[in-house]
């Protein structure tokens, strides 16, 4: 006697359906036996670096130049005398251009040097072919100035957007922000930068800094800053290896 299994449309689903979830739950468990790690991406497309997600107590200082030749000169001094072997400078274009001799001594002095664009403009305001544009200005005049190609941007004024990131992306660059912001541009103080940043300073971070003219006060700090830090058990690398094989702590861009 010959038997037949006859299923109809639904149980033909349902057991396919059965045999799909078996296959992914032995797929889960040979993964999780071989460990194997398998990372989604938390946000589509570029993104800009706050700080990095690490225990060691590793930290960034960061110092923008965007105009003037009188504060640049006294950062590298207390970084020097304080043996700060890591930092990094986000330079303009114009600046740099202005101060060859000033660049010459923080690309000397083994400092990391990335771009801080071309006009001080906020960049979402541009059109995409402006991005670019002034991304490319400020590239081609900071690689004539160091023998490097920068990889790292800091927009003017922290400012920028989608278009700006996917921009920047495009031609190479890794955007970068900060966790910290001294405020040193608003000169409330030699004390209260020194509070601000060593108050708010933790594993990973990013600070901002500023050796532009404006920022009186930011030298007078720097060595406290730097003493205190220490003391803390910090150890000062640039933005590049401290971003290097580590998480990234980013915030959405609408």
């Amino acid at each position: 006697m010959n038997f037949f299994l006859v299923l109809s449309g639904k149980r033909l689903k349902r057991s396919l359906i059965a045999v799909v979830s078996l296959l992914f739950a032995a797929g889960i468990f040979y993964v999780e036996q071989k460990d194997i790690q398998v990372f989604l991406p938390l946000e589509s497309g570029p993104v800009a670096i706050y700080s990095v997600d690490t225990s060691d107590k590793v930290i960034a200082l960061t110092f923008d130049i965007s105009w003037g030749e009188e504060r640049a000169a006294p950062i590298l001094e207390v970084l020097k005398e304080n043996e700060i072997k890591k930092a990094t400078f986000f330079l303009s274009s114009p600046w740099a251009e202005s101060h060859p001799d000033i660049v010459k001594s923080i690309g000397d002095m083994g400092y990391e040097i990335g771009s801080h664009g071309h006009r001080h403009t906020n960049y979402s305001t541009l059109e995409e072919q402006e991005i670019r544009t002034e991304i490319m200005k400020a590239h081609q005049a900071l690689t004539h100035l160091t023998g490097k190609e920068p990889k790292l941007i800091r927009f003017p004024n922290g400012d920028f957007d989608k278009r700006v990131l996917k921009t920047a992306d495009q031609l190479g660059y890794t955007t970068i922000q900060w966790d910290t912001d001294s405020r040193d541009w608003m000169n409330p103080g030699k004390e209260k930068i020194i509070q601000r940043v060593t108050s708010k300073a933790h594993p990973g971070d990013i600070i901002l800094m500023h050796a532009s003219d404006s920022s009186k006060q930011t030298a007078e700090a720097l060595p406290e800053i730097i003493r205190t830090l220490r003391s803390q058990g910090y150890t000062f690398v640039t933005v590049s290896e401290l971003i290097s094989g580590a998480e990234a702590d980013v915030n959405p861009v609408e």
